[in-house]
């Protein structure tokens, strides 16, 4: 009987691993997907542009997702959410499905992929101080101090960044702004974790993945053609593109987010914190075996302070009550707890 047990538990260990080395590996992709359309272009563009991804990449997935859950996405069910669910589900799908992939996409095309990967830790310490002061949620001194720490190692990561010419003032501080909107990208997806705990915590998995996926990608698409003009997907169509935003999805998104919820469900809550917080690391070497990307000084100094800082959070994590950490594991389903993932 034992042996079962534990045979269980680490069938739970390697889905979670999977998964984080799949989300870890998805702004490389991303970028080496981009690279690769360079290479191909038509008519002289790129058919693998970011909006390009963003957008068939979305519409990928919802397909993919409509077939996982289609037996699922009942009327029964769609009626039993009120019209605050509807808005927040809303809300989430504007921050976290169409402002942050926007964000980042375009960090992505203008600094490295260790400074987004690295800097877009800093949503952790965001999303945990917001939690204290809205939701009175109790957390130990370790868990605070971890935070405390990997905020300052995601400073010392922009700080020590070597001068470039896109640099901008903020606060008296020199910033890249690349590394300016994957700070604000983090912001956002702070906020849509939020809401998700506020508001959403009842919504099916189904429900909520499928709809933030649709509403999401047509407020990107729209936004886009107001901001720039409807030729800006005159490549939409390329086969090329939508060979490699299937795979895209289906690797990245729905492959992801089937591990990572089998994980959840064969796991412990402390097990499922451990494998979130191997993500840095992971897509650190992604960057560098797919990208071929060696960190700076910068980025090892601040990428150590952020892995410390990790360090202490898990220790008190592991000091929190059961209760405490079966909260967390649910926040984590619906919303994620390894940050951005692709789309």
């Amino acid at each position: 009987m034992k042996n079962k047990v534990e045979t269980f538990k680490l069938s739970g260990r390697v889905y979670l691993l999977l998964a984080i080395s799949i989300f870890g590996a998805a702004n490389a992709i991303t970028r080496k997907l981009n690279e690769l359309g360079a290479e191909n272009l038509v008519d002289g563009r790129n058919p693998i542009s970011f909006c390009n991804v963003l957008f068939v990449g979305n519409l990928c997935a919802l397909a993919l997702l409509g077939v996982l859950y289609r037996h699922q996405w009942r009327l029964d069910l769609f009626r039993r959410i009120t019209w605050r669910n509807w808005l927040a589900l809303s809300s989430v799908a504007f921050f976290g499905t169409a402002l942050v992939p926007t964000l980042v996409f375009t960090a992505l095309s203008i600094t490295t992929v260790n400074n987004v990967v690295l800097i877009g830790q800093i949503d952790t310490p965001i999303i945990l101080g917001l939690s204290v002061l809205l939701l009175r949620e109790r957390v130990n001194g370790w868990v605070i101090g971890g935070a405390a720490v990997s905020f300052v190692g995601v400073v010392l990561t922009v700080l020590l960044q070597p001068a470039t010419g896109d640099a901008m003032t903020v606060v008296g501080i020199d910033i890249g702004r690349g590394e300016l909107l994957t700070l604000l990208a983090a912001v956002f997806q702070s906020v849509s974790s939020i809401i998700s705990k506020v508001s959403l915590q009842q919504v099916p998995l189904s429900i909520f993945s499928g709809f933030r996926m649709f509403v999401g990608t047509i407020i990107f698409f729209v936004a886009a053609i107001l901001l720039y003009e409807p030729s800006h997907f005159m490549d939409v169509s390329s086969p090329f593109l939508w060979r490699w935003m299937l795979v895209y999805a289906a690797v990245i998104v729905v492959g992801g987010q089937l591990f990572w919820f089998k994980g959840l469900k064969r796991s412990t809550a402390g097990e499922v914190s451990l494998a979130a917080a191997f993500n840095p690391i992971a897509g650190v070497l992604a960057a560098y075996t797919i990208l071929g990307e060696i960190p700076t000084i910068g980025q090892y100094v601040g990428g150590s302070v952020i892995l410390f800082g990790i360090a202490l959070n898990q220790i008190g994590l592991s000091r929190l009550s059961k209760v405490a950490l079966v909260q967390l594991s649910t926040d984590k389903q619906m919303d994620g707890a390894v940050g951005f993932k692709g789309i």
